[in-house]
């Protein structure tokens, strides 16, 4: 072999080393590839993970919250929690609607709380619960749901249930057909407390009133729902106003409208003298001083529960909160 064919081979065995060598790095760098994509996918799944609670139940959504809101029958002693208690059920819902929800579910388990994602069997809608952990005092203070598939754009709250039977039903109704809502419900009847400190309506010492208040401060309008016994002095279907504010926003004189086209006899407390027209409703001041629109909804027996108008009335306020949903898009 001449020394030319030497420095041939040489060459030519140097060369294949190089190519091995660059397959080698080649796999190598393909296969860290791979390994960062598979760590990005599993960081992609961990994130929306992370932003749901911890707890998650399927149910019957209708069933879960008329369960709940029929103990108040049961006129189980109820007080109002105490100022620290309520602030940091304030803060625990105040993350929530930001979507923080692990910080939530950390002030909230410091009074008895907890969040807890529920998927309901019929319609497979997501809500996220607010609730006590556990049977007893806490129970009694309420409760929260809010659609976990779209942002939240208003409030449905039923300060009496059973108390004004049908309004709690009604708020079901209201939050499974209308996207981005929350429902807020009181967990004690009305009577159930010392003098009135279960009328939570008319106090500012209550989760409910927390609860909504925080709602208020983010702009959210609100529907409260309440009951009334239809007699010679308020032979009325439907009694609207809005609550410590004299005027009315144009959804509301649209909604006295569609019920009145419906054939409900409506009194609407911004332009005549209404019975009950909830000028002294703890959470109508409250959405006064923090800018956000109350409606104080009564309705006689027949435009609640299983009335022959409860269906009209229904309809009427679902068009209200679609209004409410379609504007904040």
């Amino acid at each position: 072999m001449s020394p030319a064919d030497f420095h041939t081979s040489l060459k030519i065995d140097f060369s294949r080393g190089i190519t091995r060598s660059s397959l080698s790095l080649r796999m190598l760098a393909s296969f860290g590839m791979m390994l960062a994509l598979l760590g990005c996918q599993v960081t992609r799944s961990e994130g929306p993970e992370a932003e749901r609670p911890k707890l998650r139940e399927l149910v019957n959504i209708d069933d879960r919250i008329l369960e709940y809101a029929k103990e108040a029958a049961s006129r189980a002693p109820y007080a109002p929690p105490g100022d620290t208690a309520r602030e940091r059920l304030a803060q625990g819902v105040r993350h929530l609607l930001n979507g923080d929800i692990g910080e939530a579910e950390r002030r909230l388990a410091g009074v008895g709380f907890q969040v807890t994602r529920l998927t309901d069997t019929v319609s497979g809608r997501r809500y996220d619960e607010v609730a006590a952990r556990k049977p007893g005092d806490e129970a009694r203070w309420g409760r929260l749901y809010v659609s976990a598939d779209a942002t939240l754009r208003w409030s449905v709250q039923v300060p009496h249930p059973v108390a004004d039977s049908g309004t709690e039903s009604l708020g079901v109704r209201l939050l499974e057909e209308v996207p981005g809502g929350a429902l807020v419900v009181a967990g004690a009847h009305r009577t159930a407390g010392r003098g009135d400190a279960a009328d939570v309506a008319h106090r500012t010492d209550s989760a409910f009133h927390a609860i909504i208040t925080e709602t208020q401060k983010k702009g959210i309008p609100g529907v409260q729902l309440h009951g009334f016994a239809k007699d010679s002095d308020r032979p009325f279907d439907a009694i609207l106003s809005t609550g410590a504010t004299r005027t009315a926003p144009m959804e509301a004189a649209a909604l006295a409208d569609r019920m009145q086209g419906d054939g409900l006899r409506v009194c609407r407390g911004w332009s005549k003298r209404c019975p009950l027209e909830g000028t002294t409703n703890a959470q109508g001041k409250s959405a006064k001083r923090n800018g956000a629109t109350f409606l104080h909804v009564e309705l006689a027996p027949g435009a609640r529960g299983g009335g022959n108008d409860a269906d009209e009335a229904a309809m009427a306020l679902s068009g209200l909160l679609a209004t409410w949903s379609d504007a904040g898009r």
